[in-house]
């Protein structure tokens, strides 16, 4: 798939960042199959999720009012608050995982050399991914209460509770415009040059906490950069494996393919024309 294809070269092409002996590769390498395991688990534990009985768990409806998980609710303090709010949370970290760290592996094998002979190597470069996975976690938290409240005010609305297709044209059509903004490509920017972004925000003094704010500010970058395409799993479902695999290829082409940066725009005109397809296919009626 096109999606593990592009995560393979990613490997690859971080391993071979220096021409090294092969008795070498242990010691300066070693963090890549941890990673690369991390990343396998965390698409292993998406696909057996979505195909089990709790698959409904990774998406958004009902599904707090019913079942195992409904019964919870009730009997937690706070449970239909608490519960939706930890599964979810859970769920958009296997997706983080999953669909982001791939993204980053060229930040990660620089950071890898030039910690290399450090003692707590493999403790810094951990306390990168969870920087970067923490401003990850932070926009789902916030994606998750934005589609909470729409989801109450699409209730309280007749017109928009029989016409839901208007809220995905309208975030298809956001974020098919935001692929033309500056704030795009300048974020963008910043992702495909892992290299100059270390230099900025790498010192080494304190350098637990310094790993730590370099994954924070490169998950940054990432958002600005990648928020309108990851909200796009809130239309197609965020339960969708595929959808995720799609989804993901598509950032990690962007931000680290040579040819990367010539795909927002035409991205965006397809996201654009989509939208308008189903404008025109959800409203032909109304003239009939």
């Amino acid at each position: 798939m096109t999606y593990f294809r592009i995560v393979i070269a990613l490997l690859g092409r971080a391993a071979s960042e220096d021409t090294l002996p092969m008795r070498a590769f242990d010691r300066r390498n070693a963090w890549l199959p941890p990673i690369g395991g991390l990343v396998a688990l965390a698409w292993l534990t998406l696909a057996i999720w979505e195909q089990s009985p709790y698959g409904r768990y990774l998406d958004h409806g009902g599904w707090t009012e019913i079942g195992l998980a409904g019964n919870m609710c009730r009997l937690l303090p706070a449970g239909p608050l608490v519960l939706p709010g930890l599964l979810y949370v859970g769920g958009w970290l296997l997706m983080t995982v999953a669909m982001m760290v791939p993204t980053v592996l060229p930040l990660l094998a620089i950071f890898a050399r030039m910690t290399d002979g450090r003692t707590d190597r493999g403790t810094l470069i951990a306390l990168l991914i969870l920087g970067y996975l923490s401003i990850w976690a932070a926009f789902g938290l916030m994606a998750h209460a934005a589609d909470l409240a729409l989801h109450a005010a699409l209730a309280g609305n007749a017109f928009l509770a029989l016409n839901g297709w208007m809220v995905g044209v309208l975030m298809l059509g956001i974020a098919g415009l935001f692929q033309f903004s500056g704030l795009k490509y300048r974020c963008l920017d910043k992702c495909r040059t892992p290299f100059s972004f270390i230099n900025t925000h790498w010192r080494g003094g304190a350098a637990r906490r310094q790993s730590f704010m370099l994954g924070v500010h490169h998950g940054i970058f990432c958002v600005g950069c990648c928020w309108a395409i990851m909200l796009l799993m809130f239309v197609v479902g965020t339960g969708s494996v595929g959808w995720m695999l799609a989804i993901g290829a598509v950032m990690a082409i962007e931000k680290n393919v040579a040819w990367g940066r010539r795909l927002s725009a035409p991205l965006g005109v397809g996201l654009l024309l989509a939208s308008a397809v189903i404008v025109v296919l959800n409203t032909a009626s109304w003239n009939g």
